[in-house]
């Protein structure tokens, strides 16, 4: 089932599969997944924001930006609303390291340093997307329904920052956007195949496994 959720082009692009232990550990902790989940959609909105603040001379960015921190708001509310149908209460939860990780990779200058963003937001959302198809099998029809519809939006987010990151790498004279990608693809492997010690929405392994 998972296979035929996620279109092969993503697969290739994350340089590991979600580990078992991992999905184990999401369904024993369905309550922090989900609260880590709307902070990540809240997340996710902040950081579309803040690129079109940054970048108000790039129109499509700002267009694909906007759009996309629209959805991620919309998410976010029907997150908080299914917990409250749940009896979960939405609290702050420290952040995980998965994105801070990343971005300590990220270039201080730009052009590099947009580029470098926007490939992050790529595999952030790929990722993302991939945990959603990845846990649908094994959750009650009521959650698997609401994460098979965002698997579809969370995939075309991977692909307009990918989109993004390749046209201004031209458009910029950014040298080897692809050996960049691939960088940042073995990081990302890193966090995710690496034993973590709090488990969230793009946490590693647990720490025992």
């Amino acid at each position: 089932m998972t296979k035929s959720l996620l279109p092969e082009a993503m697969e290739r692009f994350l340089g590991c599969e979600t580990p078992r232990a991992w999905i184990e550990q999401a369904l024993a902790h369905q309550e922090t997944l989900l609260i880590d989940h709307a902070q990540c959609e809240k997340k996710a909105a902040s950081t579309a924001m803040s690129l079109m603040y940054r970048h108000v001379d790039r129109p499509l960015l700002l267009i694909k930006m906007s759009q996309l921190a629209r959805e991620e708001l919309l998410h976010f509310e029907q997150v908080v609303t299914l917990m409250q149908r749940r009896g979960v209460a939405y609290r702050h939860l420290s952040a995980s390291r998965y994105a801070e990780g990343l971005r300590r990779q990220v270039s201080d200058k730009d052009p590099q340093r947009l580029v470098d963003i926007l490939i992050v937001g790529a595999l952030i959302e790929a990722r993302s997307c991939e945990r959603f198809a990845r846990l649908i099998p094994h959750l009650d029809a009521e959650l698997a329904k609401f994460y098979r519809s965002l698997v579809k939006s969370e995939g075309r987010h991977y692909e307009d920052y990918l989109m993004l990151a390749r046209r201004y790498a031209e458009d910029d004279g950014v040298p080897e956007v692809e050996e960049r990608i691939v960088f940042f693809t073995e990081c990302e492997r890193r966090l995710i195949c690496t034993p973590d010690p709090h488990f969230r929405f793009h946490s590693g392994l647990p720490e025992a496994a």
